[in-house]
C-alpha cells in the first residue's frame, strides 16, 4: 500500500510539473512579434486574395440562377472545359513521369552539362509564356522544323488539341521537377543498400523503398502542374489556333467574354475554375497528411 501510495503521488507531482510548466513552453514556442506579424500576413491576404476573390463572387452571385447555369454549361464552355482539363491532366501526368526522370539524373549522377540541365529546367519560370507560345508554334507548325518531319507522320501539333498538351507539359515540368528533386537529395542512400544486401533488385528497391519515400512529393508536384496548366493562357493562345468548340481552352473564352463586355459570364467561368483548383488542393493536401501520418 505504502508503494502504491508514493507511486500515486510521483505521478500527481509529475502531472503538475508538466502543466505548471506548459504555459512557458507555449510562450517560449511563439516567435517575438508574432500579434503583429499575424495582423500584417491577415492584412495582406485580405488586401491580394480575399478581396479580389469577394469582387469575383458578387460579380457572379449578380447573375440568376438560370443564367448563371446557362453561362457555364452552354455547348461552347463544355467544350472548353473538355480540352481545358484533358489537356491538363494529360500535361501533368506526362510530366510525373518525366519530372521524376530529371529529377532522379540531375540528383543521382554526376556528368559534363549537368549544371546546363539543371539550370534550363527553370527556363518555363524565366520565360515570358507568350514567347514561349510563338516560339513552340514556330517549331511545330508545318513549315517548323520539328513540323515538316511530324508532317509526312500524319501528326499535327500546331493549332491542336495536342499542340495545347505540349505547351501546358512545358509551362509544368518545373513544378515536378523542383519538388521532387529536395526529397531525393534528403533520401538516405544507405535504405537502398540495406534492401540491395537483402537479395532486392533495383526495380524492388525502387517500388518499396524509394518510391514510397517520395510520392508525396511526386504527388504535390503533379497537382502544382495540373494547377498550373487550368490557368495556362499566354502559351496556348498561339499554338492552340482559338477555334471555337475545338481548341479554345477556359482561359481564353473567359478573356472572349470580357472583351465582348460579358463580365458576370467571364467571372462565372472564373469560378469554377477556382473552385475545381481549391477542390483539387483541398484533397491532394488532405491526402499528403493521411500519408505523412501513416508513415509516422
Amino acid at each position: 500500500m505504502r508503494n502504491d501510495g508514493a507511486v500515486a503521488r510521483r505521478e500527481t507531482v509529475a502531472i503538475a510539473q508538466k502543466s505548471s510548466l506548459s504555459p512557458f513552453l507555449r510562450r517560449r514556442r511563439v516567435l517575438p512579434g508574432f500579434g503583429l506579424s499575424l495582423a500584417i500576413t491577415g492584412l495582406a491576404l485580405t488586401v491580394v486574395v480575399l478581396l479580389p476573390l469577394t469582387g469575383l463572387f458578387v460579380k457572379t452571385f449578380s447573375l440568376s440562377g438560370a443564367e448563371l447555369w446557362e453561362k457555364v454549361s452552354d455547348a461552347r464552355a463544355l467544350a472548353a472545359y473538355r480540352l481545358s482539363f484533358g489537356a491538363a491532366l494529360g500535361a501533368a501526368l506526362v510530366n510525373a513521369v518525366f519530372g521524376l526522370l530529371v529529377a532522379w539524373v540531375l540528383v543521382r549522377y554526376r556528368f559534363p552539362g549537368r549544371a546546363l540541365i539543371d539550370a534550363l529546367v527553370d527556363l518555363p519560370f524565366a520565360l515570358p509564356t507568350a514567347v514561349a507560345g510563338l516560339t513552340l508554334t514556330a517549331l511545330y507548325a508545318k513549315n517548323g522544323p520539328l513540323g515538316r518531319v511530324l508532317e509526312p507522320l500524319g501528326v499535327q501539333v500546331a493549332f491542336t488539341a495536342l499542340g495545347v498538351a505540349v505547351a501546358l507539359t512545358f509551362v509544368g515540368l518545373p513544378f515536378v521537377v523542383r519538388t521532387v528533386q529536395p526529397v531525393l537529395e534528403e533520401l538516405d542512400p544507405s535504405l537502398e543498400e540495406a534492401a540491395a544486401t537483402l537479395g532486392a533488385s533495383r526495380l524492388t528497391t525502387f517500388r518499396r523503398v524509394v518510391f514510397p519515400a517520395i510520392f508525396p512529393a511526386l504527388l504535390t508536384g503533379f497537382t502544382l502542374a495540373f494547377a498550373r496548366a487550368l490557368g495556362e493562357y499566354g502559351s496556348i493562345v498561339f499554338i492552340s489556333g482559338n477555334l471555337p468548340g475545338k481548341t479554345e481552352i477556359v482561359p481564353l473564352l473567359i478573356v472572349t467574354r470580357l472583351e465582348q463586355y460579358d463580365y458576370a459570364g467571364a467571372t462565372a467561368l472564373a469560378v469554377v475554375m477556382l473552385a475545381t483548383s481549391f477542390v483539387l488542393l483541398f484533397v491532394v493536401n488532405v491526402l499528403q497528411r493521411k500519408m505523412l501520418v501513416q508513415r509516422a
